[in-house]
């Protein structure tokens, strides 16, 4: 455990995201994390090494500055390192970063560079600046009938894939039958999808997109720290072997194998260097048999949720932060993994069931044969003599079997 200064992890969510972040601080430093979200959540419920306060409207601009800016206060002997651990607290942190009080570290971009970056549709446009391959778009604006959404009209074939351009504003108009993404088999669905969104109230564009072929295990994650010169420092790629199939959390990352990608991890590091990037940056990335290319869903401006597989790789999270904005260090080059080790979310035996690649269920094994495996809960300083915790992460745990039976298609 490295020599702890004096630090405070204020981390802005109560997800799987806020634990693992919470974890690498304990790993590092032995710090317990304070952690503000909306309402209890399993993933850091009963846990000893995150503490959590609930605040309904905690997602209001001036509600997180005032609670923030407290917490601050009450702790004035220690630097505050504040964190957001879902897309809205992250961009809410951008805005208030200026006018949090001198204790406090948040290593965020700025306002209007994440202006640029946030809306899907203005990220593509930046791709296309940079020759950063991303899918066929076809930007819907309003509800269209399934005239103007076939084929011709969107200049690529069926089923394609239907998505908002801002995840966050999306969140904040519910409805019924509501999803993370959707699939459109022919133009009348489509149609229908695009009602739905906009029929709730929505603002944005939303994304009509060519299908990149191919099942989760075509899928790739990269996570790079920028320091505050703007210069990434470390890049961790991970090949996706499952993804969450339930509703709202389709996509998310549940088995990932770190490995290494010279061209793509190039191509992106002086994409983040170029646009003066700062922080965690993290891309969904996916992997086109049609043409051997990478093409670039989208940059989320945070630590992406299954951010341990970056720790459990030997890349802490915590530690980058720390040096580089409390400490003052210069991290040196940028570090690019090669190591290969083997993170999940879900039961080893729901990957090696669910998983269609044969070569990932087998390097998956391997790497847990060799010990080279990590999951983000299960810490045993967090589960061993805390009965609580335990029978919330073998109950939490058994509970992917059935997700995955009843939605995994």
């Amino acid at each position: 455990m490295a020599q702890t200064p004096e630090i405070l992890p204020v981390l802005i969510g109560a997800d799987m995201n806020c634990y693992s972040v919470a974890r690498a601080f304990h790993e590092e430093y032995g710090v317990v994390s304070h952690a503000f979200g909306r309402w209890p959540m399993g993933d850091t419920m009963y846990s000893r090494i995150v503490q959590c306060t609930y605040i309904q409207d905690i997602d209001n601009r001036d509600t997180l500055l005032a609670t923030v800016t407290q917490f601050a206060h009450q702790h004035a002997d220690k630097t505050c390192i504040v964190l957001g651990c879902t897309d809205d607290y992250a961009s809410l942190l951008m805005d208030i970063r200026d006018e949090l009080p001198e204790n406090c570290v948040a290593p965020y971009i700025t306002p209007a560079l994440r202006d640029k970056l946030v809306s899907k549709a203005d990220f593509y446009d930046l791709c296309d600046q940079y020759h950063i391959p991303y899918p066929k778009t076809f930007c819907a604006q309003k509800a269209l009938p399934a005239e103007e959404l076939s084929e011709e009209a969107l200049g690529f074939s069926y089923p394609v894939i239907v998505k908002p351009s801002s995840s966050i504003l999306y969140w904040k108009h519910p409805f019924d039958g509501m999803k993370k993404v959707y699939t459109a088999q022919n133009p009348q669905e489509a149609a229908r999808i695009l009602a739905q969104i906009y029929g709730a109230g929505y603002p944005d564009k939303v994304l009509v997109q060519d299908m990149v072929p191919g099942d989760d295990s075509f899928m790739h994650v990269l996570t790079a720290y920028v320091d505050k010169n703007s210069r990434v420092k470390m890049m961790c790629l991970g090949h996706v072997g499952l993804e969450e199939h339930t509703p709202k959390a389709l996509g998310n990352h549940a088995a990932i194998i770190t490995e290494y990608n010279e061209s793509l991890m190039e191509t992106l590091k002086a994409f983040l260097e170029d646009i003066g990037y700062t922080g965690f940056a993290n891309f969904d990335v996916k992997y086109d048999s049609r043409d051997g290319s990478y093409r670039v869903f989208e940059i989320n401006l945070r630590q992406g949720r299954s951010n341990y597989y970056v720790t459990g790789a030997g890349y802490n999270l915590a530690r980058y932060v720390v040096e580089d904005r409390v400490l003052n260090k210069d991290l040196g080059p940028c570090v690019m993994n090669q190591k290969e080790t083997f993170w999940h979310s879900v039961p080893r035996a729901v990957v090696y069931k669910y998983v269609k690649s044969p070569a990932f269920v087998a390097k998956a094994r391997q790497l847990a044969r060799e010990g080279r495996e990590t999951t983000s809960f299960g810490y045993r300083p967090d589960l061993l003599t805390n009965p609580k915790r335990m029978a919330y992460y073998l109950v939490h745990m058994q509970r992917y079997f059935k997700k995955f039976k009843t939605y995994y298609k």
